[in-house]
């Protein structure tokens, strides 16, 4: 991605090398790491769904106690920071104008820089499930290392790849602003857990598109994509679908576990933002077949 000059977003917060501890935390860990399993690198909505579980009782109360670290950070991990908030600048430039023509104003999200692991309003999570939106206080996380895992276990690395990343989070918060999101968790709730991981595939394909309406209008605004990025990111898309994951981790597949599409679904939906930026298309106006 062309990148020089850019300006860098406001909206974040820099946990890195914190500590940070709970006087009270998540319940039921262990459904917290199977849920991380197949969120790998899905850039999911992990967080919503430990949100919902807040609601519903399962953690208890969260106090955080943050104790400023003494860790030094490569240069490597202060590079990805900075491109960070570029991507996130960038997703302000382009939704603030499409919110806009759409007769509405766009709130940007704060992105949360932490390592290890980091308290939300959703609840207490770790590094190990990977980059997520949190509704009830509208941010987004990421612990920067999760690209250097991208690139190493999955073979899934690039610049676009990782923008690919911040941007379907960004998508998940597009949803929450238009009222998608919300409504969404309140038929999740309302469902059993086939119809209810269904529901979730078609939220993650709708971030997966806004991904994509991003970079069709950064690209336009900007001339951002260079020879070989749509390719690096399809190529994302395709390793983090949930029949690649299932298989890679356990050697079969589950389609009624499904919460964030296939790999054909999520490389279709992100390729189609790109080439369309029409945001009148939505995942949840097409039967499953189609999607």
């Amino acid at each position: 991605m062309r990148l020089d000059g850019r300006r860098e977003s406001n909206n974040v917060e820099d946990r890195r090398g914190m500590s940070t501890g709970a006087k009270a935390g998540i319940g039921g860990i262990g459904g917290i790491i199977m849920i991380a399993l197949f969120t790998l690198l899905s850039g999911g909505n992990l967080g919503d769904v430990i949100g919902n579980v807040v609601q519903q009782g399962a953690l208890g109360s969260v106090q955080e106690e943050q104790v400023e670290g003494q860790r030094q950070f490569t240069a490597e991990e202060e590079e990805l920071a900075k491109f960070s908030r570029q991507i996130l600048a960038g997703t302000e430039d382009v939704w603030t104008e499409v919110f806009r023509k759409m007769g509405r104003t766009y709130t940007p999200p704060t992105l949360v820089l932490f390592t290890s692991q980091v308290n939300s309003a959703c609840g207490t999570a770790s590094a190990a499930v990977g980059p997520f939106y949190c509704s009830g206080d509208q941010k987004l996380y990421i612990d920067l290392s999760f690209f250097t895992t991208m690139r190493q276990q999955l073979g899934a690395g690039g610049d676009f790849s990782y923008a690919y990343v911040i941007a379907h989070e960004v998508g998940h918060h597009v949803e929450n602003l238009l009222g998608i999101l919300g409504k969404a968790h309140q038929q999740m709730n309302q469902s059993n857990k086939v119809n209810a991981n269904k529901i979730s595939v078609r939220l993650e394909l709708l971030a997966d598109y806004y991904a994509g309406v991003w970079a069709h209008y950064d690209d336009q605004k900007y001339n951002s994509l260079e020879d070989g990025d749509v390719e690096e990111a399809v190529d994302c898309a395709q390793k983090i679908g949930d029949n690649y994951l299932q298989k890679k981790s356990q050697g079969y597949v589950q389609p009624e576990s499904f919460t964030h599409g296939t790999s054909a679904q999520r490389m279709r939906w992100l390729s189609l933002g790109i080439e369309k930026g029409d945001m009148s298309i939505t995942t949840f106006n097409v039967s499953e077949a189609n999607l």
